[in-house]
């Protein structure tokens, strides 16, 4: 299902069947680019704002007004390929189907409206002074536009219900199945109904996977993450435990540790519902309190706010808000794996950290008393003296957690408690089953309260789920193993025995792999080298962000143009195809990354997918050369010359995301964005000129099968 939830969240599973944007799997009936439509919908009403907000005064060149007509024939183009999804998606859920069709009727008369008004044909024709366009009738344009914005995410919203009760469903699916697993009692049933759960799985697998890709919040993301990986871990666990309990009926350590896999499973099925229904079972809350990181981060924000107003904050609040925090602390102090040094610097800078606050708060009473310089000047350095303190505690925090996770890591490394489990086991040693049992134990807890104190300095909401992840997954499998090792122990000579405490280990070693992954994550959030938002989000000048915008706005119309001559082509497996539509959604993640918005955040996210991006630009290149070898030879040139134009073009923005960065933020993204640009025009061309010669071909050796069967009929004759 999915791979183990890492700090970036963890991988999603594949689609099955064809899979749009809202994560339906539908049917090969009704494959539609759900996706490519809402990416191409979205950006072109944008573009109609802009072309709403421009000056009436200004010149209407020829230029200009057909810019208008195509940006309005594209938005009715669009609309009409997600009206469709949305009458499909209608036809799947009748219950729903007539609020969807509504929605749709809305959104087609918005798109045929805004085409109207947009129509600049027979502007400069004498009768055309009586028609009504964008420049006689504003209010009508804008109308049309928050209309086909408002059916567009009625049908979202709609089509994500679809997705929650297709989710639901298919939990409810392999829950019951689940139960039918538990109570079985012959080999041959079990693996009956183990390969009917086995396939829906998968199908949750799909499901959650699309899902969680769709997911915008991070933290959500994490753990649906964290529920896939356990799903995935335990399918196999529950193979083997019910095996081992059907081939050992009466062994109550083989009982003991099957039940621990399926109660494991439903609470990882009941997570995922959480996460998608946004809703917790008989109203709970999540009751887990934050971490030391994110209350100092919480609490510093608060004293900086006494720069703006003195009176925003009680001294009775920020006192207590200290002291929770410092209370957090003890976890660190009364850990008996932290050294002594550590837990005495921790000592020292909370005791400093209080002082502080005692020193601020008497600044902060006069200078509610009396204005002046001097007092302003006290607080500042008050507030930047607490500042560093808790800085400092960060610092010691974060070496005190990071030196036990890396030591304790480096130390199991070899798994030797679990090569001597194993051992112990076939050789049905009781008494050394109980000694490295003990021992397991001791390192399990060891490992479950680095965990803990890896949460407090995790640093960002994402890797604090690793961590509780993590940290259930010791807690369990721990437990998992020592019955699986007394199973073997009681049956030595069991082969199901011993694979199930192979299972079990892997899990353990797999785990203790991903902590030190997890490890590397933390340290590189502490020391600034992941998260970094990309500067261009907040260009010193307004003049820079504008530009970008505009450049942005461009490369959203390209996206359109793509994805109208992709459509076009009926074999849409075709590799010319597969390539430039994975450009097309590239350049549409850039063109929302111009916005502040999508899936690309940090300047790292940005230069990944600028050289996946010129890297299939040079993929589509050598597929359309391959193409071209089918053609005669002044067809061939044509194509030639314009694959000419793409791989420099490539090559350029390769080089652009060697250039290191400095402080050079806005040229390198304007850079950047322009090169997108120019590959996106060039894609453009030679989708549409091989989509002219893939036809011409055709029509040719139609023809000429044509003439072989008249010759041959001929011949006959």
């Amino acid at each position: 299902m999915a791979a183990s939830p890492g700090p970036a969240g963890g991988a999603a599973a594949g689609a099955v069947h064809g899979s749009g944007p809202f994560g339906l799997a539908f049917d090969s009936g009704l494959e539609i680019k759900t996706r490519s439509v809402e990416q191409t919908l979205l950006p072109l009403v944008s573009q109609i704002t802009t072309l709403i907000n421009h000056k009436d005064n200004t010149k209407k060149s020829d230029k200009t007004l057909q810019a208008i007509q195509r940006v309005g024939q594209a938005v009715n183009l669009a609309v009409g390929r997600f009206v469709k999804v949305g009458e499909a998606i209608a036809n799947e859920n009748w219950d729903l189907k007539e609020e969807i069709n509504i929605a749709c009727i809305e959104a087609k008369q918005a798109g045929e409206t805004i085409a109207a008004l947009t129509d600049m044909s027979s502007l400069n024709r004498p009768e055309s002074d009586d028609q009504i366009t964008i420049f006689t009738d504003k209010t009508g344009v804008i109308k049309a536009a928050r209309l086909l914005l408002s059916s567009v995410t009625k049908v979202l919203l709609l089509a994500d219900r679809v997705v929650i009760k297709q989710i639901i469903r298919s939990r409810n699916k392999v829950l019951a199945t689940m139960e039918r697993l538990e109570k079985v009692n012959s080999f041959q049933e079990f693996v009956q109904i183990f390969s009917q759960f086995g396939n829906e799985m998968v199908e949750f697998a799909h499901l959650t996977g699309d899902r969680q890709n769709d997911l915008k919040d991070e933290k959500k993301k994490a753990k649906m993450a964290a529920a896939r990986a356990v799903l995935e871990k335990c399918t196999m666990m529950l193979l083997t435990a019910s095996k081992t309990c059907l081939r050992h009926p009466n062994c109550e350590s083989a009982h003991k540790n099957k039940e621990g896999v399926f109660d494991r499973m439903k609470v990882a099925l009941d997570k995922v519902i959480e996460i998608v229904t946004e809703c917790k079972p008989n109203g709970e809350t999540d009751i887990s309190s934050i971490s030391i990181f994110t209350g100092i981060k919480e609490f510093k924000m608060n004293i900086e706010s006494l720069r703006e107003n003195l009176y925003f904050q009680s001294k009775e609040t920020l006192s207590a808000m200290l002291d929770a925090l410092l209370e957090r602390t003890e976890d660190f102090t009364d850990c008996a794996y932290t050294s002594h040094e550590h837990r005495e610097r921790i000592l020292e800078l909370s005791a400093q950290a209080r002082m502080e606050l005692q020193q601020l708060i008497s600044v902060w009473i006069e200078a509610q008393s009396k204005k002046t310089k001097s007092i302003d000047e006290e607080l500042e350095l008050a507030i930047l003296k607490i500042s560093h303190s808790l800085n400092e505690l960060k610092k010691e925090l974060h070496s005190t957690a990071a030196q036990l996770a890396a030591d304790l890591v480096k130390y199991h490394a070899d798994h030797v408690v679990l090569k001597a489990l194993k051992l112990t086991g076939v050789e049905g040693n009781l008494e050394g089953l109980a000694e490295y049992a003990c021992k397991l134990s001791e390192q399990k807890e060891r490992l479950v309260e680095t965990c803990r104190l890896l949460r407090h300095v995790s640093g960002t909401e994402p890797l604090e789920i690793t961590c509780i992840h993590a940290e259930e997954t010791f807690q369990v499998t721990g437990q998992q193993i020592i019955s699986a090792a007394e199973t073997l122990t009681l049956h030595p000579s069991s082969k199901i025995a011993k694979e199930n405490l192979d299972v079990f280990c892997e899990a353990w070693e797999s785990q203790i792999s991903d902590m030190l992954t997890l490890l590397r994550e933390i340290n590189d959030v502490f020391e600034g080298r992941r998260g970094e938002k990309y500067g261009y989000l907040s260009l010193p000048k307004p003049m820079e962000q504008a530009k970008i915008a505009k450049l942005g706005l461009k490369l959203g119309l390209l996206t359109s143009d793509a994805n109208c001559e992709i459509e076009k082509w009926e074999d849409q497996e075709n590799e010319i195809v597969r390539y430039g539509r994975n450009m097309s959604s590239m350049a549409y993640s850039l063109y929302l990354f111009t916005r502040g918005e999508g899936p690309i955040k940090t300047s790292q996210d940005l230069i990944h997918q600028l050289e996946v991006f010129a890297e299939e630009g040079l993929k589509l290149a050598s597929s359309v050369q391959a193409f071209s070898k089918q053609l005669k030879d002044d067809d061939k040139l044509m194509l030639l010359l314009e694959i000419n134009k793409l791989v420099p073009l490539c090559h350029q923005l390769q080089a652009v995301t060697k250039t290191p960065l400095q402080n050079q933020v806005f040229l390198k993204v304007d850079k950047s964005i322009t090169k997108t640009r120019c590959i996106m025009a060039t894609l453009v061309q030679l989708l549409s000129l091989c989509y002219k010669l893939l036809k011409k071909l055709q029509m040719e050796n139609n023809r000429r099968v044509s003439v072989t069967n008249k010759d041959s009929v001929d011949g006959k004759t």
